[in-house]
């Protein structure tokens, strides 16, 4: 069992209420930063033996909101095998080691299927408000000095009064109606959702209203998610994808030139024989890779570089691929993204240079 989750279990067990820990610290109990397919089933498997759960569900929790672990019921447990195969977890970046855990050979792990906007950095953050008796020069003074376009008017982190936006102020004015000097004069109906609804479900509130304001389980609002929010949430989703996408089609290109369809088939699966290779977009990532580590087939790839380094790089993509396509809105580290970019920008350089054989 997990050390740290023996400590725990055995609290509980003696009657005692452990500390709680945010989910970032409690990832890194595993060696991991980001909520990927994999380590995330190691984590529910290393739970259950320790016949523990987290509260909320670390899945779905913010990254650095509070967890609480408690003792899990048989009527609780997820429903995973416990067969002694395993299947190896690359390392995180900076361990040595990578983690060998049990393999699921037919098991389906209960976890909340939506995205919700917990999940999200923006809904978890202190909303800057007014109070409905605040002046218009404090506004427009936090409006300016925080680049917002609107601004929650609130009695307390409970109740909402309005909001005031740069368009309610205009619009009050250009009326000719008697501005007032606080700022419930110059405020609107505001627009919430809570945040255990999906992220998509925020969507045509915030394109129709440019915000939201995000409502909590105890009913505080702990946030505001904006268009440049969604926007920016939604990059950081669909650039790995993008990256992907012109990696694989830069491969095919290359490889399509220099391998016959008897070539490709070689490599095929040998449990997928049925399927029928015509040329490289018949192929899996894998066999991608399965077919440039050959030595022969690497001289016939004709690329003047290093064959070794090239194929560790391209299992590294492999590796990044299967998360990314496990779509999570953490998005992926940091540090793979770069490693995406710079091998679609090597692949790139290479075709450029080479030309295709005909």
């Amino acid at each position: 069992m997990h050390p740290h989750l023996t400590k725990i279990s055995e609290e509980v067990e003696s009657g005692k209420t452990p500390a709680p820990v945010t989910t970032r610290e409690f990832l890194s109990w595993f060696g991991a930063q980001r909520r990927g397919h994999y380590i995330v089933r190691y984590i529910r498997r290393e739970l259950k033996k320790a016949r523990l759960r987290t509260m909320p569900d670390f899945e779905s929790n913010y990254i650095d909101a509070p967890l609480q672990l408690t003792g899990a019921h048989d009527s609780e447990d997820d429903t995973i095998s416990t067969q002694p195969e395993t299947v190896e977890v690359p390392a995180v970046e900076g361990d040595d080691v990578s983690i060998d855990m049990p393999a699921a050979n037919s098991d389906w792990v209960r976890r909340d299927p939506t995205y919700r906007l917990s999940k999200l950095g923006p809904a978890n953050q202190k909303v800057i408000s007014v109070t409905p008796n605040g002046t218009l020069e404090e506004v427009v003074g936090i409006l300016l000095l925080k680049n917002f376009s609107q601004l929650p008017v609130m009695t307390n982190e409970r109740e909402v009064k309005g909001v005031i936006t740069w368009a309610s102020i205009g619009s009050r004015l250009a009326l000719s109606r008697p501005p007032g000097s606080w700022a419930r004069d110059f405020m609107e109906p505001h627009h919430e959702i809570r945040s255990t609804f999906s992220i998509f479900d925020a969507i045509p509130v915030v394109v129709h209203h440019q915000y939201v304001l995000v409502r909590g389980d105890d009913n505080r609002i702990t946030g505001i998610i904006t268009a440049s929010d969604l926007s920016g949430q939604f990059r950081l989703l669909a650039e790995p994808f993008l990256l992907l996408g012109e990696i694989e089609n830069l491969l095919r290109g290359l490889i399509a030139d220099r391998f016959s369809a008897s070539d490709l088939t070689d490599v095929r699966d040998p449990s997928d024989s049925a399927r029928q290779i015509h040329g490289p977009d018949d192929l899996a990532f894998g066999e991608y890779q399965r077919l440039l580590e050959k030595p022969d087939r690497w001289k016939q790839f004709g690329l003047a570089i290093d064959r070794v380094s090239f194929c560790r790089d391209l299992d590294n993509i492999r590796r990044i691929r299967n998360d990314v396509m496990h779509f999570d809105p953490e998005g992926v580290l940091q540090v793979e993204l770069d490693s995406l970019r710079d091998f679609k920008t090597f692949l790139g350089q290479v075709q450029s240079i080479i030309s295709p054989r005909r």
